[in-house]
């Protein structure tokens, strides 16, 4: 996948990597340590018609100080793009444009379902609208782009 801006100040294999399942509605975040290969959620951030509080994610790169940001780009199984992947890519952009971080697009797909699989597991109950999956789907966005 292309990624937006320059080498990362840390070195590859030991950057701190944040990223972002897009949503109109949420953002999941995720953030995790390249070295070790792991990663963890962070709180969703809201969006509204798929535009966040650029305040809100300010204040996360200052607290984490990533190295590169991580963009899932919602692909169809056939490999097509959607409306959504147009709309992942402009987020990336922005963020690249107003933090001047390095962003990588990547490929999402199954990240979802699999979140989904993972919360029933954790019994989760309702409707995913009221409590999604996104910190889910952005922790296994990074882990697959720590295994590629």
């Amino acid at each position: 996948m292309a990624t937006l801006g320059g080498k990362a100040d840390a070195e590859i294999g030991q950057r701190l990597i944040m990223a972002f399942d897009y949503g109109t509605r949420r953002i999941g975040v995720a953030v995790g340590n390249e070295m070790l290969g792991s990663a963890s959620s962070l709180e969703p951030l809201t969006a509204r018609d798929g535009i966040p509080d650029w305040n809100v994610i300010e204040r996360l790169l200052n607290e984490w100080r990533p190295d590169l940001l991580v963009v899932g780009l919602p692909i169809h199984d056939d490999g097509s793009e959607s409306d959504m992947s147009t709309r992942a890519r402009k987020f990336g952009n922005r963020l690249h444009g107003r933090f001047g971080k390095p962003v990588e697009m990547f490929d999402e797909r199954g990240t979802t379902r699999a979140a989904k699989t993972i919360a029933q597991a954790q019994r989760h109950r309702g409707n995913y609208r009221d409590r999604g999956v996104d910190g889910i789907a952005a922790q296994l966005i990074l882990e697959n782009w720590f295994a590629r």
